[in-house]
């Protein structure tokens, strides 16, 4: 289903994403009020709060991933591309979980500042996708052992 105020289904995936116990409208009031944080500290920015949210997901999205594959008594990371839909679930959870984990007075600030960081290209999530094709790329060698 799209969310009521943008109509927009990956806004929904990240609500649900994002909730606790069921509480729907709270992670509403949340993904919006920090939007809306968004909006006032770019106001240079000719982007719509919307767009900057969905340009920092595009940011943290990740490419590859590595899997553990054993082969022959040894255990190899061997890297694998990430189907579609779950480049985007990673790439929320991730937003969502170095949100929880800034220092900050509300969960809508820290994920406001979570979601500049990664329009920016920083941030912990941006890092985070960063070390995962730094480790695909190292074993890269691996890469003939993909199942």
């Amino acid at each position: 289903m799209p969310d009521p105020v943008f109509h927009d289904v990956r806004v929904t995936k990240f609500v649900n994403h994002l909730m606790y116990d069921g509480k729907k409208n709270t992670s509403y009031r949340i993904f919006y009020s920090a939007l809306d944080t968004v909006k006032a500290k770019m106001p240079n920015e000719e982007l719509s709060a919307l767009e900057i949210w969905k340009k920092a997901l595009e940011n943290i999205t990740p490419q590859v991933e590595v899997k553990s594959r054993r082969v022959g008594g040894a255990t190899f990371q061997v890297p694998t591309e990430i189907r579609a839909d779950r480049k985007e679930s990673i790439s929320m959870k991730n937003l969502i979980l170095y949100a929880r984990k800034r220092g900050g007075k509300t969960m809508a600030d820290k994920l406001a500042a979570e979601i500049m960081d990664a329009y920016n290209d920083q941030g912990g999530a941006f890092k985070r996708k960063e070390d995962m094709h730094r480790m695909a790329e190292a074993n890269r060698a691996f890469a003939h052992f993909r199942f």
